[in-house]
């Protein structure tokens, strides 16, 4: 027996006896044996080769036998390679890796599986406004069932940064402002993803590594622009951002991705406190820990060091696994020949990796992600394209409905207008790198299928999706093209309204392309472009009824909209079946439920604007625009336009007194608040019952209000409930000025109601 298969000899013995051992127990002495066997035969330079992550190269693009990278995996220098997409190139590269090197080590193969393979569901941010646990972890399992049988077992998600600026374009991965919600959702990533049991390997078909990313602050950028400076408080960390970051571990999740930015100054990349004290010391994380694309080359350009400094610093620091950079490859063998770094210190980044394979199953079966039955049966199949159709509309929210213009009924005629109606590739979103962008469903495909000959429909594009030229190809990348019309803004505005004159109702379709938010998308102004705006208030001008369908990945200033549109439904960007789930929701097939999980500011001035802020010494009173010597604008209140929590429905709710179980709890102790919800309209709908908490004096500064629970309830017309949230010291504790966290005695009010404005509050004594 040659040695590469005395190595999966060992594996096969190690994996069986792991899958049928204690959890915890007997698996992990198991792996840890044969991985301790496994480096015992490894040279330095195939253990730094396990740190390598390369992007796919040559091998995309060329005969993956003879290409540089093949070479490079037959010498053992590359640990993993990522957005390789398909199951019979990602099979015939992992068989070089395990038949052609010298001791069969496999790939992990990772891609931005962010919200959907090529089924794609809600950009995060409008998954997150659905406020479904089950919903967004169904999103992540169909995502990763997908992923995996075509060869991916490893997803750079999800991606759990807080952020309170909507300039940021990065605000599309994310679940918004607040952190309790965000820890719900990190959590339903990473079971989606990688099952439900913390302990288990990640060996069943349909589960994945998850990574989460990006560790930290990276949403907390200064001036909204991406990659840029971040610095707060520790103690703002441990209570405002660091929440998501740790329920993603508590979860389980098998990889944390740095951040580009710095920390404390220090790039995160490089920052030990980060890596060891916080995430491995006092979270207990086990994974591994991966660099984000060039993050250790960057840290060049942020001036603590040449590239060998930076990337002696990086492993020293706690990362394992370079990105692109190539800095460990290229350092880490001349650091320990010159004691730079101990041995050690490789060894465990290395063991780290080699863990990952062996939970995901790959010394056992290099192939196992690699099933073509299971391409062929659920890769965009029916029930999966029927579950995002469901989860979009879940996730839009209803911002206006004027005299009940919504739902429009399946009769006469509708116009339907706009730069945004008639494109499928925009659809998806951004960081949809797999979708079937020709396959997506547009807003015209939709409402076609949705009312047949019941409704006539007439479409006109009305403008560009942007008056300049270069700015509109910035924001149509990788193959988002809206293409340019020829004709004068004037002709398009004059064909628009001919169009609308015809109709009884005007659907006017706009917002922002798929890449106008996302990765490097960043804008100083959030507002319609310019064109866009300029047609829609032509529209409105006409006296038709006008809905907006609201295309966006980022909360946008709407105020002349909110002033002057009767109807405005915000879709986000909705995925494959963002059409279908459009129509849905306008022709009331579907009662829209969803609520805004972060801020609509007035203005860009107003930024950042979020529900969870402190009060200053010198408060503007409640009701008041603008008071001398408050904390105040002069020409603005300070009230968001829409604020979290908010989004209407196709009926009313109504709420009763907040009822706690006892008035008085002990610090170590447990109440039940509850409310009753009756529904006062005429027809069956979802509401989202939202909990706040405030501690109205405590050692350090708290929180006006913040989320510590949610409820999504289905009542019919005239139906009641009573919900019930748990209130306990893990809710209401806080981490102190020490990082300790504590619950202190004193006054808490409750409140619940339908969005973070909810003024009705019981009052709770903690003794």
């Amino acid at each position: 027996m040659d040695f590469r298969k005395f190595i999966f000899a060992c594996a096969a013995v190690a994996f069986t006896a792991a899958c049928t051992s204690v959890p915890g127990g007997n698996a992990d002495r198991e792996m840890d044996r044969f991985i301790s066997g496994l480096m015992d035969r490894m040279t330095v330079e195939e253990k730094i080769g396990q740190l390598n992550l390369p992007t796919a190269g040559e091998i995309t693009t060329g005969e993956a036998r003879s290409s540089t990278d093949a070479d490079r995996i037959r010498r053992g220098e590359i640990g993993g390679l990522f957005n390789i997409k398909g199951y019979e190139k990602i099979r015939e590269i992992q068989r070089i890796a395990v038949e052609e090197s010298r001791l069969g080590i496999p790939l992990l193969f990772g891609m931005d599986v962010v919200h959907g393979y090529e089924t794609v569901f809600p950009i995060p941010l409008g998954l997150s406004c659905s406020w479904d646990m089950d919903a967004v972890e169904e999103s992540a399992r169909i995502a990763a069932a997908e992923a995996s049988a075509d060869g991916i077992c490893w997803t750079y998600s999800p991606m759990v940064d807080i952020s309170r600026d909507p300039r940021w374009g990065r605000i599309a991965e994310g679940s918004g402002e607040d952190p309790f919600l965000g820890s719900a959702i990190a959590a339903a990533m990473v079971r989606g993803y990688q099952g439900s049991d913390r302990e288990s390997q990640l060996t069943e078909p349909g589960q994945m590594m998850a990574c989460v990313k990006h560790f930290a602050l990276y949403g907390a950028s200064e001036a909204g622009r991406d990659y840029n400076t971040v610095d707060m408080s520790r103690q703002r960390m441990f209570n405002e951002y660091f929440e998501p970051y740790k329920a993603a571990v508590d979860a389980g999740a098998g990889s944390v991705m740095m951040s580009f930015n710095e920390v404390e100054g220090i790039p995160a990349t490089a920052n030990k406190w980060l890596m060891q004290d916080v995430l491995r010391d006092r979270w207990g994380f086990d994974g591994f820990v991966v660099s984000d694309y060039t993050g250790v080359m960057e840290m060049v350009a942020h001036g603590i060091g040449d590239m060998e400094t930076v990337s002696l610093r990086a492993i020293e620091a706690g990362l394992d696994m370079d990105m692109v950079s190539e800095g460990l490859f290229k350092y880490v063998g001349k650091g320990i020949e010159e004691g730079k770094i101990s041995m050690d210190v490789l060894d465990n980044a290395c063991r780290r990796i080699l863990e990952a394979k062996y939970r995901l199953g790959l010394f056992d079966d290099p192939y196992r992600f690699c099933r073509p039955e299971d391409v062929e049966n659920l890769v965009f199949c029916d029930s999966h394209r029927a579950a995002a159709r469901r989860i979009a509309a879940e996730s839009f929210v209803l911002l206006k409905n004027e005299n009940s213009v919504l739902p429009l009924r399946k009769g006469g005629t509708v116009a339907v207008i706009g730069p945004l109606a008639d494109t499928r590739s925009n659809m998806a979103g951004t960081w949809s790198v797999a979708a079937r962008l020709d396959s997506c469903v547009s807003v015209m495909d939709g409402l076609k299928e949705c009312v047949g000959d019941k409704v006539r429909l007439l479409y006109a594009k009305g403008s560009n999706l942007i008056g300049d030229r270069e700015y509109e190809e910035r924001a149509t990348m990788f193959g988002r093209t809206i293409p340019r019309d020829g004709r004068s803004d004037a002709q398009l505005l004059s064909e628009a309204l001919a169009t609308a004159a015809r109709a009884d109702v005007v659907v006017a379709v706009l917002g922002e392309a798929s890449e106008m938010s996302g990765e490097c998308s960043s804008r100083s102004d959030i507002g319609l472009p310019d064109v866009q705006r300029k047609l829609l208030k032509a529209l409105v001008a006409t006296g038709k009824p006008v809905v907006l369908v609201l295309f966006n990945g980022r909360p946008l200033t709407l105020c002349w909209e909110d002033e002057n549109v009767p109807a405005i439904l915000d879709v986000w960007f909705g995925g494959s079946e963002t059409g279908h789930a459009v129509a849905d929701v306008l022709f009331g097939d579907v009662n829209p439920c969803g609520k805004l999980t972060m801020s609509f500011p007035k203005n860009v001035g107003q930024i950042p604007v979020y529900y969870a802020h402190k009060n200053t010494g010198r408060p503007l009173d409640k009701g008041k625009w603008f008071q001398k010597f408050r904390s105040n604008y002069l020409d603005v209140d300070n009230d968001p336009l829409y604020p979290f929590g908010y989004g209407l429905s196709y009926t009313s709710f109504e709420y009763g007194d907040v009822v706690l179980s006892s008035a008085e709890m002990s610090s170590d102790g447990q109440v039940t608040a509850s409310v009753e919800v009756r529904n006062t309209g005429s027809r069956k709908g979802k509401e989202i019952v939202q909990m706040y908490i405030r501690d109205m004096v405590a050692s350090s500064t708290r929180p006006v209000r913040e989320l510590k629970g949610f409820r999504k309830v289905e009542l019919d017309a005239g139906e009641s409930c009573t919900v019930e949230f748990p209130v306990d010291a893990d809710l209401l504790g806080f981490y102190n000025h020490d990082l300790e966290k504590v619950v202190e005695p004193g006054e808490f009010r409750i409140f619940i109601g339908g969005s973070s404005t909810v003024s009705d509050y019981a009052v709770l004594t903690v003794k």
